[in-house]
């Protein structure tokens, strides 16, 4: 059985650039990796509706904190055979954000903290009920959020879209990092390492630390 490695951070933490690493990396080191990405933008209809709802164009569906979470989630559920098919063929499945993502998302939309009962819905809905695979590391790329910012609005103009409304919202992005923080501490669902995102990660260092076996 694989090891399931997820990345997660904010909007421009460099979360696929270090995907691209970590892969190219393992693979040299003759690990067999299979990768993916959440929301599934252009496979699941469940993240198309989340696309449509972050961009305005399905009314007043983003003011539900706990709607847009179901979204987020069945997207994943969706996707659990996969990963379990995934995590069956493979050394490492290494994805770029997943269920803590939902959690940090929404407590700090709630304004609420990591041990509030977002979180803890969160996981009932995602690990208890939808029996999502955990994760058996998380990796929190942790920077500045105008760093974060700034890297998004390039690739952002780089990719000609627009920003939707939870990358632009600032304040937002400043709380979810804090919960970030605190699920990282807790290390909620798996143990967890975070990494400085605004500088060089030493990807030797990080395969050597977790992927002698």
């Amino acid at each position: 059985m694989g090891k399931l490695v997820v990345i997660e951070g904010l909007d421009g933490a460099g979360k696929r650039t270090l995907a691209g690493a970590l892969t190219e990396a393992l693979t040299a080191r003759g690990r067999a990796v299979a990768s993916g990405a959440f929301p599934r933008y252009d496979e699941d209809v469940h993240a198309e509706l989340v696309r449509d709802a972050l961009h305005g164009r399905l009314g007043d569906l983003t003011d539900s904190v706990h709607g847009m979470a179901v979204l987020y989630a069945l997207d994943r559920r969706g996707a659990a055979d996969r990963i379990r098919r995934q995590l069956a063929e493979h050394d490492v499945v290494l994805l770029d954000r997943y269920i803590a993502s939902n959690a940090a998302y929404g407590a700090a939309r709630l304004r609420q903290r990591a041990d509030g009962d977002f979180v803890g819905w969160v996981r009932a809905l995602e690990v208890d009920r939808f029996g999502l695979p955990t994760p058996d590391l998380q990796l929190l790329l942790r920077v500045p959020t105008a760093v974060a910012a700034e890297r998004a609005a390039r690739r952002e103009s780089s990719e000609r879209r627009e920003r939707d409304l939870y990358e632009s919202d600032d304040d937002l992005q400043s709380r979810c990092a804090t919960v970030y923080d605190e699920l990282a501490a807790a290390h909620w669902l798996s143990p967890w390492e975070v990494l400085d995102g605004a500088a060089d990660v030493g990807v030797t260092a990080l395969l050597d630390r977790h992927f002698t076996r």
